[in-house]
């Protein structure tokens, strides 16, 4: 018999290269610093099944792309997608790809529009998220954004409105300095995820540096 999952993590494998200090990117805004310092000081390859859920991602944007696209969807027209930006700041800079441009017929607007694909449709939109397209919009100078939810298994999806923020923004720019600093400096930043539980904890759940930080910092103040 033909081991498909085999075949699946073959055809998924990249060569891994480890991230550079000064090159930074538009989702790691939003998560806990200790964490993204941890992952440029000590790099770990992806586990196959996390290749997976990054692939699916890809998978259910690239059928948002064919939605928007489409003939039968003349309300909407897709001017952009996949497509690239930079920004220096100081002495480092911050790429990443805006997910898509799209144009709004009925009002005209032009719209930044961030898929996330999820299990379970959020309530409310995810705050590292909208941080993430608060720098696509600060970057891109398009101050009109949406937070596309895609759930994976039955294509229901939800849409949230983000505004500009500019201090949200200044945060945001904030935020990348001081990880830039710590890591220049190698200087381990605070363990966030553990000191605001009530909002990113469950990101200290999940991390694969767990043991790490508990390790470096056994006890942390609130």
């Amino acid at each position: 018999m033909i081991d498909f999952n085999k075949l699946i993590d073959s055809h998924l494998f990249r060569k891994y290269r480890p991230k550079k200090i000064g090159k930074y990117y538009p989702s790691e805004c939003g998560s806990c610093m200790r964490k993204v310092w941890y992952s440029y000081k000590y790099p770990k390859e992806l586990k196959p099944d996390l290749i997976r859920i990054f692939e699916m991602g890809n998978i259910l944007h690239d059928f948002v792309v064919e939605v928007l696209k489409s003939e039968k969807t003349p309300e909407v027209e897709l001017l952009k997608w996949e497509f690239p930006f930079k920004m220096k700041i100081e002495n480092f800079l911050i790429s990443g790809r805006v997910d898509d441009l799209l144009l709004i017929k009925a009002s005209g607007k032009t719209v930044l529009v961030e898929v996330k694909s999820c299990k379970f449709l959020f309530k409310e939109p995810q705050k590292h998220h909208i941080m993430q397209l608060e720098l696509y919009m600060h970057a891109t100078g398009v101050h009109n954004g949406i937070l596309l939810y895609i759930e994976k298994g039955g294509l229901q999806s939800k849409v949230f409105s983000i505004s500009f923020d500019e201090k949200m923004v200044s945060k945001i720019l904030e935020r990348f300095k001081k990880l830039h600093k710590s890591l220049v400096t190698n200087t381990i930043p605070p363990a966030e995820a553990r000191i605001n539980k009530s909002e990113i904890g469950w990101m200290c759940r999940l991390c694969e540096y767990r043991e790490r930080c508990f390790k470096d910092t056994p006890k942390v103040k609130k």
